[in-house]
């Protein structure tokens, strides 16, 4: 039986796992295969207390194992983008297949990998890059295939929705939660990339390209975070019959495409709203089959392995079977499309503000009036009694409109804020309709 021999850059916690499922799957791999897959190298700084990889070579430097000329496929598990990007770039300069489960690598050069892949004749897999164990990328790029995908949704970063999860069930602060899930290791340190939106800004680049056919455009992605939620957005939230979710989404619209992330309201009654802890979902809607749900775990050893093993499996079978293979972003490289992505100025959404008034006479009226002027239909509006440590007696208005241009509501809530120019700001969320 022929094999194919696997190195791996970068031993944590994907890493170790990966090589943990080959190696107490491989029977069942080789028959999926039609050949012996197994690790022959591993390059790693050390091995982290409870590892055992046997005889199997090790290296210090990373770069050992892509000049290895016996290593077939590379695993890139290390993580960050400069060393990352060197290790993918030589590896397919050597002519080495790469799997990677780097989603930062991919959606900031992506594009760049995937024309020096083609140009070497070589695979790289990255599945394992968006929502850890769902198999997303492959059901979008294979499974989906016969379908124009009108739109994509989903939450897509496990920790911003363990901490969304908490806020509403146990009516717990942002800030608390947060050093929560730091200490349960669902956040880093620095939890910048998961509470700001950059973490699932870069794997809804990924999704969007291979969805709708479209070069990988990280730096076009809007982004914001959850940090400003409280939890009065939360409870008003469920008043109006909405629950509030970190969402990555991507549509397809006549002048571009959709990329953004941002706390949305989403029917409460929804299946995704529904999407608890720190879980996964995301919703595919295609012309031909409708809308789809994929669901599962996003992130830990078991599940990312489970998709790394799964694009090792790929790469191995167009070894042994080079004639098929599937294009890097689902669609053949010379048909990507150039259709712009479109500003957020010029997004269309139904919103929720949440504006904390002064309680005088006429205050009300003249929010509405503004919104009024720039045809922003309302289709509720709640006021409620002022906060009881608030001195200054501003009484919190929670407003909900019909559809509206971003760029109008930009100018609805300047001038609303220049009412009371020591105030609060206004708090916008937008709302977005899963059957768009």
């Amino acid at each position: 039986m022929k094999v194919i021999n696997i190195g791996i850059c970068g031993l944590g916690t994907v890493g170790y796992g990966s090589y943990s499922v080959l190696k107490s799957n491989s029977r069942d791999i080789a028959r999926r295969v039609g050949a012996e897959v197994k690790v022959t190298h591993i390059g790693a700084r050390r091995l982290r207390p409870g590892q055992d990889i046997g005889s199997i070579k090790k290296s210090s430097d990373v770069f050992a194992v892509v000049n290895d000329p016996g290593v077939h496929i590379v695993l890139e598990l290390m993580g960050g983008t400069d060393v990352a990007k060197e290790l993918v770039l030589k590896a397919i300069e050597n002519g080495k297949h790469v799997v990677t489960a780097n989603k930062a690598l991919i959606a900031q050069y992506g594009n760049e990998i995937f024309a020096a892949a083609a140009a070497k004749n070589v695979m790289v897999a990255y599945e394992a890059s968006v929502a850890g164990g769902i198999p997303i990328i492959k059901a979008i790029r294979e499974g989906l295939a016969g379908n124009s995908i009108q739109w994509l949704a989903g939450i897509i970063n496990g920790t911003g929705n363990f901490i969304l999860t908490e806020m509403r069930e146990k009516s717990r602060a942002f800030a608390d939660v947060l050093k929560e899930a730091q200490a349960l290791g669902y956040a880093e340190a620095d939890p910048t990339f998961d509470i700001e939106g950059i973490d699932a800004a870069h794997k809804l680049t990924i999704l969007a390209s291979i969805a709708f056919g479209i070069p990988l455009q990280f730096p076009k992605t809007y982004t914001e975070g959850i940090s400003k939620l409280t939890q009065e957005d939360i409870k008003y939230a469920d008043e109006l019959g909405y629950r509030i979710k970190h969402l990555g989404i991507s549509r397809k619209t006549p002048n571009g495409i959709e990329l953004r992330v941002h706390p949305t309201l989403l029917d409460a009654d929804s299946i995704i709203a529904n999407v608890n802890g720190v879980m996964n979902a995301v919703m595919v809607n295609g012309d031909a089959v409708g809308s789809t749900l994929y669901y599962g775990a996003g992130a830990g050893a078991g599940p990312t392995a489970s998709a790394v093993v799964a694009d090792i499996i790929d790469v191995a079978r167009m070894i042994s079977h080079p004639e098929s293979s599937v294009p890097s972003l689902a669609f053949q490289d010379d048909s990507l499309s150039d259709m712009p992505i479109l500003p957020m100025s010029e997004v269309i959404s139904e919103y929720y503000l949440r504006i904390l008034a002064a309680d005088k006479p006429g205050v009300l009226s003249d929010i509405t009036e503004i919104l009024g002027d720039r045809a922003i239909s309302i289709q509720a509006i709640i006021q409620k009694e002022p906060r009881v440590d608030d001195v200054n007696q501003r009484v919190p208005v929670i407003i909900l409109t019909r559809e509206v241009r971003e760029s109008v509501m930009d100018e609805a809530i300047s001038s609303i804020e220049a009412l009371d120019p020591k105030g609060e700001k206004v708090m916008r969320i937008r709302v977005f309709k899963l059957d768009q």
